[in-house]
């Protein structure tokens, strides 16, 4: 078999690559090594009975929510929407941040808000799910893309003229670029020998979602604390998702919690700011860590999402620089001209295009783990001066609020 691009990885980040090259003109291929994603919506399912009335007995019948949500910039909302992905969505099921409000661990604070830029909102929270079933639906239609999955990757042969992927099955497919979006853990990049491996943060970030007794009106909270980082992001109706980096031992006591304890004390350290919360999802838990690769590409190769960079979930874009990753990609691949989808220089241009951003938002978020978990009490005294100090100074906070969106 033989190919312009080849794939590795379905996520929404490969997915979304192979979307946006639709009416490219180039040959695709997209191999995954997960089972099919359905093709109808998924099915309704109970959630836990609560016994408080209509409004939880309504919030029962809707279909189970996914863990993993996910804050989408209206920027890549955009590439969405090119993608035909975003106009397949439930949006009874898509929640807009309007305000943000991060709290120090002392009498610090820092809200964000659209309207002070004049946007209608800061972000769109949505279900990880959802949006790769609203991919999927648009490449099981699109004529110029071969999946093939489930598929495992044995071997990656790189030469002049084209890359030779080989698969476990026997199969041999030949491209003139491999793109790996395979995740954190990427096979692809494991075949490229490059020496840069992963930093632990020595963190988890455990999720889960709540029911509240308090409407969030479309705010978004954070608590940066010694103890870690707890972030409260709205769901549609009177719900949220969670997402707490702390160390592992901390993580394993809260894993241990009955639904009940775990959301007391959610709500013990969110300050009880949106009343009391219920279980909706089980939590789950994930090691944290940093990965920053000096290249992005090798000849013939390219990487794009987890599979390129690791960040810490605190700024909650991660999964924007990967879908900002995807849409610089296209645009250079749709722009060669005459060159080869696989050119080294061509490639080049791409890598240089994503450093500065990728670069800019790992040093940001380490920098901001680093100088909040950490007991040290000039350091606390600094950061919240610093948080203080950025609310006061509303250019600036104008500022980092117009770069959040793109």
């Amino acid at each position: 078999m033989e190919f312009d691009v080849v794939i590795v990885g379905g996520g929404l980040v490969g997915a979304s690559l192979a979307a946006t090259l639709k009416n490219s003109g180039l040959k695709l291929g997209l191999v995954e090594s997960g089972a099919l994603p359905e093709t109808d919506a998924p099915s309704p399912q109970s959630s836990p009975a609560s016994g408080r009335g209509g409004e939880r007995e309504r919030q029962s019948s809707i279909p189970a929510w996914d863990s993993r949500i996910y804050a989408f910039t209206p920027g890549n909302v955009e590439f969405l929407k090119e993608c035909g992905a975003w106009q397949r969505l439930d949006m009874a099921r898509v929640q807009q941040v309007e305000e943000m409000r991060v709290f120090g661990d002392g009498d610090s604070k820092l809200n964000f808000s659209a309207y002070q830029v004049g946007a209608p909102e800061l972000a769109f929270i949505l279900e990880s799910r959802l949006l790769q079933h609203a991919l999927w639906q648009g490449l099981r239609e699109q004529p110029n893309l071969t999946i093939l999955q489930p598929a495992l990757c044995a071997e990656l042969c790189m030469s002049d003229d084209a890359a030779l992927l080989k698969l476990k099955d026997g199969r041999e497919i030949k491209a003139k670029l491999i793109v790996g979006a395979d995740g954190r853990d990427s096979w692809v990049r494991h075949q490229t020998n490059m020496p840069e491996v992963p930093t632990p943060y020595h963190q988890h970030g455990l999720v889960a979602n709540f029911n509240t007794s308090k409407a969030h009106r479309g705010i978004a909270y954070q608590w940066f604390t010694p103890e870690g980082i707890l972030a409260l992001l709205p769901l549609p109706g009177k719900r949220i998702s969670i997402v707490w980096s702390v160390s592992p031992e901390h993580s394993a006591e809260l894993l241990a919690l009955t639904p009940e304890e775990l959301a007391a004390r959610v709500a013990e350290a969110s300050g009880h700011v949106l009343g009391e919360l219920e279980v909706i999802t089980p939590p789950a838990a994930f090691a944290l860590r940093v990965l920053n690769l000096s290249h992005l590409t090798r000849p013939r190769l390219a990487l794009i999402g987890d599979a390129a960079h690791n960040i810490h979930p605190l700024s909650g874009h991660g999964v924007n620089l990967g879908l900002r990753d995807a849409r610089e990609l296209a645009n250079t691949i749709l722009q060669r001209g005459a060159l080869d989808c696989g050119d080294t220089g061509l490639l080049r241009r791409y890598e240089q295009a994503r450093q500065m951003d990728i670069m800019s938002m790992q040093l940001t978020t380490d920098t901001l783990k680093n100088l909040f978990v950490n007991n040290n009490p000039l350091l606390r005294f600094a950061r919240n001066l610093g948080l203080n100090a950025t609310n006061r100074l509303v250019p600036l906070k104008n500022m980092l609020v117009r770069h959040a969106l793109l």
